[in-house]
């Protein structure tokens, strides 16, 4: 695991992404779970796609951090 580039996720693209695919929420109810609006709620989730999809093509490790 120590030569493989990583690719860092915050808690809240976490959060986004098992809120949608763990909790099977829609956009809203999942916005309204992080206290959040819903634009912001599907930046963050686009973000993590974006860094699970690089991390899965591309071999990358993935790293939850604290802090964005």
């Amino acid at each position: 695991m120590k030569d493989l580039q990583t690719i860092e996720l915050s808690l809240e693209e976490i959060e986004a992404y098992r809120l949608r695919y763990m909790e099977d929420l829609d956009q809203q109810q999942a916005a309204e779970k992080m206290h959040t609006s819903t634009s912001t709620y599907q930046r963050i989730l686009y973000s993590a796609y974006k860094k699970i999809a690089e991390a899965l093509t591309m071999g990358k490790a993935i790293k939850i951090i604290r802090h964005q």
